[in-house]
């Protein structure tokens, strides 16, 4: 968290003096014009603080560096590094659009591809499909069904999070929930593995990458509250995105994710929804998508939307770890 914190205000000197900002999209919320020029690429500091707050974090402890743990923050590294490529050409070219989506989709997928092969040939990750446990749905998609169903997931997951960044301060507050449960779940199942079957040095790991990209998002957030100091942009959001999922899959939370993300997957929902909607119909569902935009167009101050769609994100992450907690306590009563 201090990492991002301290490490934050440089950077938003360094983007200034050089001037690299945001450039608003032209049919975005006319409130947002007065964003324009506002230092981006600050996902720089989230993922630099994940990583060194994951490594400072197994000193003087006796947690141990794990196989599972390296491909989490390597998630976050190699996504971050789409999404700051992706922000350097907007700023480099002084336009909304970075790269073409086919150039980008290729890349997410080269990097999620390479995530999932490693999670079951290098890091021996279940193949089951899971929700609170691998044996809970537990059918086995055998080991080319589940990297195709992991490389959906970290793609959809990424860019959950991007279409959710689209006022200050939503995506960093959100994912800060998402991954203080997952810290939680993750040394749940570190103290229950005989119920889990997770590895112990994998799931106290991957608890500590939770605590890494929590303590990022939350100290990223001091800077980025509204009115935002800088701005997250596509590195923050695709690696806060492939580190949601990468939890998840690797933790044996597969599905769960959909609920803990639950606020992310409303956002992309919208979005799904209008251009059906508009494709089909020539009507449009929402004012504007993503639903955030909905709301401001209809009168709700940023700062409320902000605000109120945290408490969802919250309310989200709070019914998954019920959830997770609810099984748990079924399966305790048996054992």
């Amino acid at each position: 968290m201090w990492v991002a914190i301290l490490s934050t205000p440089f950077l938003i000197r360094y983007f200034r003096s050089r001037q690299m900002g945001q450039h608003i999209r032209e049919d975005g919320p006319a409130t947002h014009s007065a964003k324009a020029g506002t230092p981006t690429m600050g996902g720089i500091a989230i993922v630099g603080a994940v990583v060194l707050g994951y490594a400072v974090g197994h000193v003087g402890t006796e947690v141990r560096f794990s196989r599972t743990g390296y491909l989490a923050v390597g998630a976050v590294v190699a996504f971050g590094l789409i999404g700051y490529l992706d922000d350097y050409i907007k700023v480099h070219h002084r336009r909304s659009l970075g790269l073409n989506k086919r150039g980008k989709s290729a890349a997410q997928l080269v990097c999620a591809l390479v995530f999932a092969e490693l999670a079951v040939h290098w890091a021996h990750s279940s193949t089951a499909l899971s929700f609170t446990r691998a044996d809970v749905i537990g059918i086995n998609l055998g080991q080319v069904g589940w990297v195709v169903f992991a490389v959906l997931v970290m793609v959809g997951s990424s860019n959950a999070v991007n279409i959710t960044d689209g006022v200050d301060g939503l995506a960093a507050g959100s994912g800060t929930f998402c991954f203080a449960v997952l810290s939680i779940m993750g040394y749940w199942i570190f103290r229950h593995v005989a119920i889990y079957h997770v590895l112990p040095a994998s799931a106290i790991d991957l608890s500590l990458v939770a605590v890494a990209l929590a303590g990022a998002c939350i100290g990223f957030l001091w800077w980025n509250a509204a009115p935002a100091k800088i701005i997250m942009g596509d590195t923050g959001s695709l690696a806060i995105g492939a580190g949601l999922a990468a939890l998840c899959l690797l933790l044996n939370l597969d599905l769960l994710l959909l609920i803990i993300g639950g606020l992310f997957v409303m956002e992309t929902l919208s979005v799904i929804l209008q251009i059906i909607s508009f494709r089909l119909f020539h009507r449009r569902i929402f004012r504007m998508a993503p639903i955030h935009h909905h709301f401001e167009l209809g009168g709700w101050p940023e700062t409320t939307v902000i605000v109120r769609f945290w408490i969802l994100g919250g309310l989200f992450c709070a019914l998954g770890l019920g959830i997770f907690y609810g099984d748990f306590l079924t399966v305790a009563k048996f054992t």
